[in-house]
């Protein structure tokens, strides 16, 4: 299965995301990170707290969604409130369109450690739960029912 991570910046969540899946999903799930509105670079805390926990970040950038034209993701997986709301484009119609909102740690670092913790936590329990089903031969309405049922 092929995922597009998206978050606006493509600085924080969408990348934990898909250092994540790189690290828990082997060869069942390819996923990719991009934004509608990258930064171009990847927010400073979140390479710093994906080395902490042990990730490999050297592969990581940021990107824009319209790099993935000939990707042609099976699901694409919004991260944040901002992306949820926006429209992909048409290059993706045929995708599986999906909402996993995420705090954005890098929004308050009072509780840097704490935040950065939780959305790592919660995106690997998310993949976990993912990895635990038999998602190839679902259809396309078991497997949005799937995703679901994972947040």
């Amino acid at each position: 299965m092929k995922i597009l991570l998206i978050c606006t910046h493509n600085a924080c969540r969408s990348i934990i995301a898909e250092a994540v899946f790189a690290k828990m999903a082997t060869a069942r799930i390819t996923a990719k990170s991009a934004g509608s509105n990258p930064r171009g670079q990847i927010h400073p805390l979140t390479i710093k707290h994906l080395k902490r926990r042990g990730y490999d970040t050297t592969y990581l950038k940021s990107q824009s969604w319209d790099d993935f034209d000939d990707y042609k993701p099976d699901v694409v997986l919004t991260l944040c409130d901002q992306a949820a709301g926006e429209t992909c484009p048409v290059v993706f119609s045929s995708s599986l369109k999906i909402h996993w909102g995420i705090a954005d740690p890098s929004k308050n670092t009072e509780n840097e450690t704490n935040n950065f913790d939780d959305a790592i936590n919660t995106l690997e329990k998310r993949a976990e739960k993912l990895l635990n089903e038999n998602f190839e031969n679902m259809s396309f309405t078991e497997l949005y029912t799937l995703f679901e049922k994972v947040i």
